[in-house]
């Protein structure tokens, strides 16, 4: 099954870049075969392209959800995901109404189980910083795990 690991975020926005380190540290370790890598700082509409043509997709980024506890890993699909609720244009769609429209318009792109979210729970995606706040930093290798277990599954990896 043709495979993008996705990592999201700003690498420049403390927390908002665990997903590019997390994905950056798995493909250092190698990446199984059928597997592809990308990186990518945009969202809904924008964020389709990068996913097109792939049948599945594990896609790495900070969460913010009230009272986590940061570095907390979860996986998520896209119906765990709430609807975007202060829309100002199309570009800003949620990844739920961006997938739909996709779909709509005759995308290839992967169904929603086969698309996963290993997301860290972030403390601080505002300050500009190239590392980590401690919490989020020492939860990395434990996403990287994550993200290695998700790609084994189910011989998912195969080219």
């Amino acid at each position: 099954m043709k495979t993008l690991l996705l990592g999201l975020g700003n690498p420049i926005l403390c927390d908002d870049g665990v997903g590019i380190h997390v994905v950056r540290a798995v493909a250092a370790r190698g990446l199984p075969d059928g597997v592809d890598c990308a990186e990518a700082s945009v969202g809904g509409l924008r964020l389709l392209e990068t996913i097109a043509g792939y049948q599945r997709v594990v896609m790495v980024d900070a969460i913010q959800i009230p009272g986590g506890q940061p570095g907390a890993i979860h996986r998520l699909r896209p119906d765990d995901l709430h609807a975007t609720l202060h829309t100002g244009s199309s570009h800003d769609l949620s990844l739920v109404a961006a997938l739909a429209l996709g779909r709509g318009l005759g995308l290839l792109l992967p169904a929603d189980e086969n698309l996963l979210i290993v997301a860290v729970q972030a403390a601080d995606v505002l300050t500009f910083a190239e590392t980590c706040t401690p919490a989020v930093a020492a939860a990395i290798p434990r996403a990287v795990e994550a993200v290695l277990a998700v790609l084994a599954e189910d011989g998912q990896a195969d080219g």
